[in-house]
């Protein structure tokens, strides 16, 4: 039981209910919030009424946020890399957080644009590293023709008697090379711009494409300076205008063998591990969403006058409020559990990862439509942010993942944990 002597009003953080942050997790917090709000928030509302042309063009916006994210050293990959994982499982969310709150196309192009030089720097390859190690890049995974079988990369969606088709974009290897063709989906974030792709490709070793049901994979670093490569126009899409995203085109390219960061027997694995960072990170970006919506409700609906009174008065209105609070305060507490979960002893695993991923951007769209209906006529409009916020949410249900078939691969892990620990098969 508490005593209390008083009543007195909640503290609250910048995120709602925080526990016990430490000085040096309290100021991280403050210095990218105001990153966020100074720097992100105005280049992101530029960038998000631009054509996808005028937002890679030469002068952009986006290359300012870029040189400014590079030089406030906000995620540096390969020294958070070296960080204890308890650490990790601390900080990162707070920043991905805080950087969601600010823009979501902005917060996943800083950290995808970073992919080549986190994939080169894990390598330990002083040659890597130098080729690699400071190029603005992005992670080519996405493929036409295979949707979401580049998800099920383990097969274990695929109708029974069938298997997964090929698409067009393949590699084999020949002899100290390896050689791509075809082409990417339209959907590879900060292609528009790389210089660099770290690539998870389906690869013929010799033996063909196909390992049962499933394709053999190669990951691989690819300059995109090298000849054969070229690039498709950038995505007029809804959401996440400010996040650059367009298709590469392979004409026989020939990559270096010494550029292979993951072969036949580990390619799978090391995608798999990149899906489960990658789900994990989209946890934390769009709690930042979810919380911008919430917040701008909340402001509004203290300033807006309807009925004689505040919108607040109205009791349908605060309890409107409290629901979109309590799903914001579940989504967060989620996407950290995860994060402590897949740097703790006994993670990481792409079904944690997956539960927060699908439940945060669900929510995330959800308090950004009852941002809208708050706003009412006003929330439709480009004067107000928030109907920038549900775009932007809407477009994470897809991407990383679509989160239905996401949802089956987690059942799937957790049927096989079922049968494992009750001998069921």
């Amino acid at each position: 039981m508490f005593v209390l002597e008083k009543l007195e009003l909640p503290k609250l953080g910048l995120a709602g209910l925080e526990g016990a942050l430490t000085a040096d997790e309290l100021a991280l917090q403050r210095s990218v919030h105001q990153f966020a709000e100074t720097v992100m928030r105005p280049i992101g509302r530029d960038l998000d009424r631009m054509a996808p042309d005028e937002v890679v063009a030469p002068g952009s916006p986006l290359f300012t946020f870029l040189q400014r994210f590079k030089d406030a050293g906000i995620v540096d990959l390969p020294t958070l890399a070296t960080l204890p994982n308890e650490q990790k499982g601390r900080l990162m969310p707070i920043i991905f957080e805080e950087l969601g709150w600010g823009d979501a196309g902005l917060a996943l192009l800083g950290l995808v644009s970073s992919f080549p030089a986190f994939a080169a720097y894990t390598t330990g390859n002083p040659e890597l590293i130098d080729r690699f190690g400071n190029v603005l890049g992005c992670w080519l995974g996405t493929q036409p023709d295979r949707g979401g079988d580049v998800v099920d990369l383990d097969v274990q969606e695929v109708h029974p008697g069938a298997r997964q088709d090929k698409g067009n974009l393949g590699a084999r290897v020949e002899g100290d090379e390896v050689v791509i063709t075809g082409q990417s989906s339209a959907w590879v974030s900060g292609a528009p711009i790389a210089q660099a792709a770290f690539a998870y490709v389906p690869c013929d070793y010799g033996d063909g494409l196909y390992r049962g049901a499933g394709l053999q994979h190669i990951a691989i670093l690819i300059p995109l300076d090298l000849a054969g490569v070229s690039k498709g126009k950038p995505v007029d899409k809804l959401g996440q205008r400010t996040l650059p995203q367009g298709e590469l085109f392979f004409d026989d390219v020939r990559v270096p063998g010494k550029y292979v960061v993951a072969g036949k027997d580990t390619a799978i694995a090391s995608m798999v591990g990149a899906l489960t960072f990658g789900n994990m990170e989209m946890g934390a970006t769009f709690t930042g969403v979810a919380r911008a919506a919430f917040e701008h409700a909340l402001a509004y609906v203290h300033e807006r006058h309807q009925g004689g009174v505040k919108l607040v008065a109205h009791q349908t209105v605060r309890l409107r409020l409290f629901t979109m609070w309590q799903k914001l305060e579940a989504a967060r507490a989620l996407s950290r559990r995860v994060f402590a979960y897949n740097y703790g002893p006994h993670g990481p695993h792409v079904m944690a990862s997956i539960t927060s991923k699908t439940f945060v951007t669900q929510t995330a769209l959800e308090l950004a439509n009852e941002a809208i209906q708050l706003f009412g006529g006003n929330g439709l409009t480009k004067e107000y942010p928030v109907e920038k916020l549900m775009r932007d949410a809407r477009a994470a249900l897809i991407e990383d993942g679509e989160n239905t078939l996401l949802g089956l691969k987690a059942a799937s892990w957790l049927s096989r944990w079922y049968e494992a620990q009750h001998d069921v098969h």
